[in-house]
């Protein structure tokens, strides 16, 4: 029987700069950089991926095609001295960052247009809800935070409040340049009972 190997982060006695944080080597699951703190990410569980998995997928299906928008999973995105790393990361076509020679670029210094956040059992809201309200500082048009545990989905957008979207049968908003995309909450939810 193989013994199992624990890995921690060990956070820095001393504040580190952004450019430091991204010299350090990955972790895994990945650790972010907000407000001068490195902050490991929860390892995903089996909702989590089920969800992060099939939202991705869903959302390709429908804006990658037409090419209006992409969506990434575990994509670091740096921007306003800050390494975020959402779960899913929604840019618009026009926005993904590309190379000369038209291929996608491997760093992106941009917060997405649409930031997904998937809450694990262990992992606290707040940390998640200040991650989403700092990217709508910055070019960001919508947050959703999914609660797999309360079949919830909070979404969050400039200026306005903030909905919650717990009936099966209600759509879920979408950001303007993702209007093609239809689902319900029924429907999200519903990819956990495969």
């Amino acid at each position: 029987m193989r013994s199992q190997q624990r890995f921690m982060v060990q956070t820095p006695t001393q504040a580190l700069t952004l450019e430091e944080f991204l010299k350090l080597p990955d972790t895994e699951p990945a650790s972010e950089y907000i407000d001068g703190k490195v902050i490991q990410k929860a390892m995903p569980q089996g909702q989590h991926s089920v969800i992060q998995t099939e939202l991705s997928a869903a959302i390709n299906a429908t804006l990658k095609k037409t090419q209006t928008a992409l969506a990434l999973t575990e994509l670091r995105c740096i921007f306003a001295g800050s390494a975020i790393v959402p779960d899913v990361s929604v840019f618009s076509w026009e926005r993904i960052p590309r190379y000369d020679n038209g291929k996608i670029a491997n760093v992106f210094h941009a917060a997405p247009d649409w930031d997904i956040e998937i809450l694990s059992p262990e992992q606290r809201q707040t940390k998640v809800v200040k991650k989403i309200l700092r990217c709508l500082e910055y070019e960001m048009q919508m947050g959703w935070l999914i609660d797999p545990e309360e079949e919830t989905v909070f979404v969050y957008r400039s200026q306005q409040r903030t909905e919650c979207f717990d009936k099966s049968d209600r759509d879920l908003p979408v950001p303007a340049f993702a209007s093609e995309l239809r689902l319900t909450v029924g429907e999200l939810f519903a990819w956990l009972s495969p």
